[in-house]
């Protein structure tokens, strides 16, 4: 079997090699993203929340995928950020900021507010010095929280027990079944709860205290002096619980409460791609109404407020700008994507097609040369064969001149040559063959004479 000649091999290794990368980066481009998210705190809503997101994502076949790893707290799923571990995690601000973390979305906001029966003389934070408040659940984030309020106000956190000193105002661990009772027997004067207002669990402890109050008249207030304590504290922010949002006659409360509170937010590390963070974003609020329908902590999701786009990108909790690309509707296109990729491989692509151009040429010239030696030799052998010589130089002549026309065919059939060069081969062909011929049959010795001795006329 014959070879195949090199040049073809060359040009079909070529576009082998093209089509290879081709296939290689469509593949890369359409597969999956896999992030891993670290989420926290254990039994809190948050993991159960993204792990239906990450089921949903999958699902729906999403461009991007996650990968779960719980935690027991919010401190160390930041810390898990903030040494690289991980892509995302849920993290409470005032508990642990990564360095490397901007935020994606606001998972849920906690508001810290006081609820107090009507008899018990507490309508503001002053009025907690020498008062005992109860606190449902026992987070040291929350205890700090509570304790830099108080601090604000110029009273001090007791959490020994005994008598309350003045100045101060002693905390009191208390479980929500025994929340009723403890009022009862003046264990505590007031609830504090650090919560999203919106819970059940809130409109349950609420419930609870107007039970506990004479005529169901409660007070109900949250920190006047929030921008004041945000200042100090930065990674605070401003909550406000809208008018009526307890419900009842008269509507409770009955103006909205500014406070201030914490958030639990999904952050990624800010080296993560701005293509992929929008997706993370836009993918989550899309998925927020489905999500809610079996957990309606879904519903707590929101996006993080802000006027400017500066603004977003300097605050005292920036906002990836990915994050920031998908709340604006200015995420990044296929081509402003890849731009870069697609400039690189039209740059190669013309690179190659150049090479093989002049690979081409420099072949056709080299089939042209060998033709053109084949002919050179031809008009060689024509020279020769005048001259006068014995029967077998001219034999092993025409032998020569059957061998090159053999070759000169052979490059006709594998490789296209120039028609001209063709032509000019094929009468030196002819040319060769004939004059070999005509010298040969002069050799021949003619009838009636003697070998070595020519006819005479």
């Amino acid at each position: 079997m014959r070879r195949m000649p090199v040049s073809r091999e060359m040009v079909f290794l070529v576009v082998a090699v093209l089509l290879s990368l081709a296939a290689g980066a469509a593949l890369y481009w359409s597969r999956a993203s896999t992030l891993t998210v670290a989420v926290a705190p254990s039994g809190g809503t948050e993991p159960t929340l993204l792990k239906a997101y990450a089921d949903g994502l999958a699902a729906r076949r999403k461009g991007v995928r996650l990968t779960i790893r719980p935690f027991d707290g919010v401190r160390e799923s930041a810390e898990a950020l903030a040494r690289g571990e991980v892509d995302l995690a849920v993290v409470r601000p005032d508990v642990a900021l990564p360095p490397n973390a901007l935020t994606l979305a606001i998972l849920r906001e906690q508001a810290l507010i006081v609820v107090a029966p009507d008899g018990a003389g507490v309508r503001a934070f002053p009025d907690l010095a020498r008062k005992r408040l109860g606190m449902i659940a026992e987070r040291s984030a929350d205890r700090t929280l509570i304790g830099d309020a108080v601090d604000h106000y110029g009273l001090k956190l007791q959490t020994e027990p005994g008598p309350v000193a003045a100045g101060s105002v002693a905390l009191v661990a208390v479980a929500e079944d025994d929340l009723a009772q403890a009022l009862a027997e003046k264990r505590i004067d007031a609830v504090a709860l650090v919560t999203t207002p919106t819970t059940p669990a809130a409109r349950r402890i609420v419930g609870l205290v107007q039970a506990a109050a004479r005529n169901r008249k409660i007070a109900l207030f949250g920190v006047t002096e929030g921008p004041a304590l945000i200042e100090r504290f930065p990674r605070l922010q401003a909550v406000s619980v809208p008018a009526g949002l307890f419900g009842g006659r008269p509507k409770l409360p009955e103006e909205d409460v500014a406070t201030v509170g914490a958030s639990y937010r999904l952050m990624a590390r800010s080296d993560l791609s701005r293509s992929t963070a929008a997706e993370v974003t836009q993918y989550l609020f899309e998925m927020r109404n489905a999500l809610a329908d079996t957990l309606p902590a879904a519903n707590a999701i929101h996006a993080p407020s802000y006027e400017a786009t500066a603004g977003a990108t300097s605050a005292r909790l920036p906002i990836h700008p990915g994050a920031i690309d998908y709340y604006e509707r200015e995420q990044e296109s296929f081509i402003e994507r890849y731009e870069t990729w697609i400039y690189l491989v039209a740059f190669l692509g013309g690179g190659v097609g150049s090479g093989l151009a002049w690979l081409r040429q420099r072949l056709s010239r080299l089939r042209r040369e060998r033709v053109e030696v084949a002919t050179e030799r031809l008009l060689e052998i024509q020279a020769e064969a005048r001259r006068p010589g014995d029967a077998g130089r001219l034999q092993a002549l025409a032998g020569e001149i059957d061998d090159l026309a053999a070759e000169i065919v052979r490059h006709a059939v594998d490789r296209p040559t120039e028609p001209r060069t063709m032509s000019a081969a094929a009468m030196a062909v002819d040319a060769a063959r004939s004059t070999v011929r005509r010298a040969a049959e002069a050799a021949r010795p003619q009838p009636g004479t003697k070998p070595g001795l020519r006819a005479v006329d």
